[in-house]
């Protein structure tokens, strides 16, 4: 069987610390292509599991007939809810999903029974000859007439809702896709011990244990689970899609059980970024300062809550953006509805909020006759400022510096008379007669970590002993390597904080306790956190000697630590009022554009942005974090939707789900700065999500300026430009 056995680096301590660009210890193999993904997992006498799904949105299911598949040469099982040994509900918040459906389908896609076979297109054909009656319904597939309601969170503080200048909007935002090239797989192999070992690409091992071990009738000790290798995730990978499938038909068949989604599958297996509908309406002095904002954030759940509960709170908190406003009234909705699953997605309920206020910024600024970044500066939070929900910024927030310090980035040059460098140029449609240049800013604010009480921590073990007479390190913890380089940053700490060469990182499993989720930009922070702690205790033990003399007076020294953030509290249901965040962290965005407004093709000629991480931990991961975060931006900005109609998806498909490429990524212009958090280990904030966010409205905002246009929804289609031209 292929899996990752740790990862091994002896280097120098000094150079490949803290603060250095350290090795990546996958680079090689995942540029090589020798990297063991998930999907590559084999063990010598497997079968292949695939999953029936359903082709309604909303439908009672009335008869289930397995025979047709069963009676296929080489089908081993086929399994209904009927056959779920254990609770047949599962969720990350609350239990509304079911394994397998039991009376009725909510969504398109949602699996309905499951086939093992000898292989893998035997175990899809014997699934498509399954005979389902079903009772087709009505959908509910707008969100504005949804009845069932997953949270409403308002925010309300102030009395004062008139001034000088108003300005409204309304906007919408499209379901986006994390859009990973790994798809969900992983390998079941039932045990001695009656449990199941499961070897799966996660984000957060073991809330995938305790969600397993009820379905599967079994105890959480025995359903373990070790991290194989991750073709992305970015919040996708929170919820569960095959995990418990592949389990089940492992322990039916005492044989493993591996399952590898198809494209197409995967779209319909792992919820998507919340669609959303916003309504703002922004109060000022005619010299541009806030004195109220009234919003009405609606969210599509989907048909199952997930995380929609936290993603509304987000976006309820954090609705106003990075501004010291003393009046505010949001209304934060999260809805049921027959549209595909909807959870977390890098950015996780801030994104949807920042694109609306931050166009509403910028019309701020027309009607107060000011420059965008003026009408920013004048509003923007510092150190000591209060959000919306009360909770004090307590620790630095330069905004108005980060903000005049993106102004000054000189502008690129214009594209002059090389095609290649116009929109479409390549293809011949123009010759710059049609092409029009915008500048466009974008400002975004993100908690870091989980909030509203959530205990949040992570665990890690350390060993130090000999090995061959030299100094060796192992650490050990759960945390999901998604490809953000935590595993790089846990051996930078080992060897800063104990001044040893040789660490290895081992492979993540349920063995060691919990590390919390990869997501919420919060790893480095909470592992990062217990890692350092756990290492600080070793050296501890090391009485003031080198690792070295120390570990030969005292044989192999190990310590386990737990590392949690300070508390965060729920906000109030009524007020919204609350400390809910551990850390917030900025960035902001300048984005230039071209934009042939009779075709509406629009090309992204540069990308500044400027972010404040704190501490730099690893320089070139870093700035990887910020060009892949603003490309994802960009992404819905332009060109990522999944197309929902009378919910069904029509286009579940990277031929038809366009994402950013290299060629549609401009060059990138990055100023970091380093004001460190006091509360943080080494003084560091979560940089991975904040890029995501500016760097979407400053991007609508550079089209705009090019256009003339208003255009209220991303992502911005070559329609809304060209027959608004064509109109015009």
């Amino acid at each position: 069987m292929t899996e990752l056995e740790g990862w091994t680096e002896t280097a120098s301590s000094l150079e490949q610390g803290i603060g250095r660009s350290a090795r990546r210890p996958d680079a090689v193999l995942k540029v090589t292509g020798e990297f063991a993904y998930a999907s590559d997992l084999w063990l010598e006498g497997m079968v292949w599991g695939a999953t029936l799904r359903s082709p309604h949105p909303s439908a009672w299911i009335r008869s289930i007939d397995v025979g047709p598949a069963l009676a296929m040469p080489g089908v081993r099982a086929v399994l209904t809810h009927e056959d779920v040994p254990g609770e047949k509900f599962y969720g990350l918040e609350h239990k509304d999903q079911p394994v397998l459906a039991v009376d009725q389908v909510r969504y398109q896609g949602e699996p309905v029974a499951l086939v093992a076979a000898d292989h893998p297109e035997t175990a899809r054909r014997a699934a498509d000859a399954i005979v389902v009656g079903y009772e087709v319904r009505e959908a509910v597939t707008d969100p504005r007439l949804a009845t069932e309601v997953v949270r409403h969170q308002p925010v309300r503080t102030g009395e004062v809702f008139e001034a000088e200048v108003v300005v409204t909007g309304e906007y919408e935002v499209g379901m986006q896709d994390q859009a990973f090239l790994g798809p969900e797989s992983g390998l079941a192999v039932p045990a001695e011990d009656g449990g199941v070992d499961l070897y799966i690409a996660t984000q957060w091992l073991h809330v995938d244990r305790d969600q397993l071990a009820p379905c599967l009738g079994l105890p959480p000790e025995k359903v373990r689970l070790t991290l194989s290798g991750v073709g992305g995730a970015f919040g996708a990978r929170e919820d569960l899609s095959m995990q418990v499938h592949a389990c089940m038909l492992a322990l039916r068949l005492n044989r493993p059980v591996k399952i590898v989604y198809g494209r197409e599958e995967s779209f319909f297996g792992h919820v998507h970024r919340h669609p959303a509908r916003l309504r703002y309406e922004h109060g000022a002095t005619r010299d541009g300062r806030l004195v109220y904002v009234k919003a009405d954030i609606l969210l599509d759940g989907g048909a199952y809550c997930s995380s929609s509960p936290a993603v509304v709170g987000n976006a309820a908190s954090l609705g106003v953006g990075p501004y010291e406003v003393p009046n505010v009234l949001v209304e934060a909705t999260g809805v049921y509805t027959n549209n595909p699953p909807c959870g977390a997605m890098r950015g996780f309920g801030a994104v949807q909020a920042c694109y609306a206020y931050e166009s509403q910024m910028d019309r701020l600024a027309e009607a107060c006759g000011l420059s965008p970044v003026e009408v920013r500066v004048r509003n923007a939070v510092s150190q000591g400022s209060a959000l919306i929900t009360g909770q004090v910024i307590d620790s630095p927030a330069p905004l108005a510096d980060m903000l005049r310090e993106l102004e000054s980035f000189p502008l690129p040059p214009p594209s002059g008379d090389d095609l290649r460098a116009l929109p479409g140029g390549v293809s011949q449609t123009t010759h710059g007669e049609s092409v029009r240049r915008g500048v466009g800013y974008g400002v975004g604010i993100k908690n870091i970590c989980f909030s509203e009480g959530f205990d949040d921590y992570s665990t890690a073990r350390v060993r130090a002993e000999l090995v061959n007479g030299e100094p060796h390190v192992t650490v050990h913890t759960a945390a999901a390597e998604v490809g953000q380089g935590v595993v790089t940053v846990q051996a930078q700490i080992a060897r800063t904080e104990l001044g040893v060469d040789q660490v290895t990182v081992a492979t993540a499993d349920t063995s060691v306790g919990s590390a919390g989720s990869s997501s919420a930009s919060r790893q480095s922070y909470v592992t990062g956190g217990a890692v350092k702690a756990a290492c600080e205790a070793v050296r501890e033990r090391f009485g003031g000697l080198p690792a070295r003399e120390a570990l030969a007076r005292t044989g192999p020294i190990e310590e386990t630590r737990e590392f949690r953030h300070r508390p965060t509290f729920p906000l109030d249901p009524v007020t919204g009022q609350g400390d809910s965040h551990t850390q917030l962290a900025l960035c902001v965005h300048r984005a230039v554009v071209d934009v042939d407004v009779e075709l509406g093709l629009v090309k992204v000629v540069e990308l500044v942005a400027v972010q404040d991480v704190g501490r730099i931990l690893n320089p070139q991961a870093l700035e990887g974090q910020i060009h892949g975060g603003s490309a994802q931006g960009l992404g819905l900005a332009l060109m990522e939707e999944i197309q929902v109609r009378d919910g069904k998806v029509l286009n579940p498909s990277f031929t038809d789900y366009l994402i950013p490429t290299i060629l549609d990524m401009p060059p990138m212009k990055l100023k970091i700065l380093e004001n460190p958090d006091p509360y943080a280990p080494y003084g560091l904030r979560g940089a991975g999500e904040p890029p995501t966010l500016s760097s979407t409205p400053a991007i609508a905002a550079a089209v705009r300026a090019a256009t003339g246009l208003r255009l209220t929804r991303v992502p911005i289609r070559p329609e809304d430009i060209a027959l608004a031209h064509t109109v015009d």
